[in-house]
């Protein structure tokens, strides 16, 4: 198979216009605190990178049903994925959920 050069600086910058859209629309939303996680907040893009989202709000949705309301939305444009978690939640799990500890140890926080 060839190899191709420039996917994934294409992808970046999509990632990167699709965050700041994201960011500009999530506060009036209900999100107190958005990190970007992942691949694009460790530098390391390829073709297939998704956007990667930890949102902090109020809810009372179980937790896997909380991702369709940002989906629902806001409508991503590219392959999106949004990890929710109330604020009590985010404080317990934060040293045990791998996805919490990923956050605090290389996330990027974006709205909070």
């Amino acid at each position: 198979m060839p190899m191709m050069y420039g996917f994934a600086q294409q992808r970046k910058q999509l990632l990167e216009v699709e965050l700041e859209r994201l960011r500009n629309e999530m506060p009036q939303l209900g999100a107190m605190r958005v990190a970007l996680t992942g691949d694009l907040a460790m530098g390391h893009v390829t073709p297939e990178t998704p956007l990667e989202l930890v949102v902090v709000q109020m809810t009372d949705e179980s937790f896997h049903r909380r991702a369709d309301f940002w989906t629902t939305h806001l409508r991503p444009r590219i392959d999106t994925s949004f990890f929710v978690y109330t604020p009590e939640e985010y404080e317990e799990l934060a040293d045990s959920d791998p996805i919490l500890v990923a956050v605090e140890r290389e996330g990027e926080l974006i709205i909070g």
